[in-house]
């Protein structure tokens, strides 16, 4: 969308102030969140612990059925980290947005902006690949990057990496930015036709919302299963 931006300059470089505040209420939701959780943590557990434990089993599921147990482990903190992020960041535009003024957009989700999206894609790979060098050593990672099956793969083997890279980046993006870009359209519907638009948008966005609620909650999980998958991949353990 061809929006109005508030930029500013720091050390020669540009940021944007929607990226910069959403990206830091999201981690501090995270922390929040993670905090007040396991605040009080016991054998009996409070409600919160709970919900807090659940996910951090689901996390485990997610690796351990790609990874072995050593590897799924030193992935642990990490993909529980980024499921916590992905989750309360493609969710909060679909709950939250905040405008100024000037009808810049202050708070939206920080994944429905490609740069967010592509800085998780290259740390996630970043990560994936790092694990190849500890389990292989380098020259076995390169082997088994690039010429495994054959050594006849290497083409195929580059454009692979390329396009999990994209894979990984643009499917969180375009799924979030869309569903933002859907509910903005419904509100503008909400106030056309002299104020009777709600009548139709109203119903619309209810449904809309609920979906993209679910696709926000998809997104995460399947950004965490193939962090995964690319570790295993890399790691020689597909």
């Amino acid at each position: 969308m061809d929006e109005p931006t508030s930029t500013f300059s720091l050390l020669g470089l540009t940021f944007t102030w929607t990226t910069v505040v959403s990206t830091l209420l999201a981690m501090s939701i995270v922390v929040l969140l993670a905090v007040g959780l396991t605040r009080k943590v016991a054998i009996r557990p409070s409600r919160g612990q709970n919900v807090i434990e659940y996910v951090l089993d689901f996390v485990r599921g997610i690796l351990g059925d790609q990874l072995p147990g050593n590897l799924a482990r030193s992935l642990g903190l990490y993909a529980f980290t980024l499921f916590l992020f992905l989750v309360v960041s493609n969710e909060m535009g679909l709950l939250l947005q905040v405008k100024t003024g000037a009808g810049v957009t202050l708070i939206k989700s920080p994944t429905a902006d490609p740069l967010i999206a592509f800085t998780l894609a290259i740390m996630s790979l970043m990560i994936a690949h790092g694990t190849g060098v500890k389990v292989l050593g380098f020259g076995g990672y390169l082997k088994n990057m690039f010429f495994k099956p054959y050594a006849a793969m290497f083409p195929l083997n580059v454009v692979e990496q390329i396009t999990n890279f994209l894979t990984l980046a643009l499917r969180l993006f375009g799924n979030i930015f869309a569903g933002e870009l859907m509910l903005n359209l419904l509100a503008e519907l909400a106030f056309s036709l002299n104020g009777f638009g709600w009548i139709a948008a109203l119903p619309l966005e209810m449904a809309w919302q609920a979906f993209s609620l679910l696709i926000g909650g998809i997104q995460a999980y399947v950004f965490v299963m193939l962090t995964a998958v690319f570790t295993a991949q890399l790691s020689g353990e597909e």
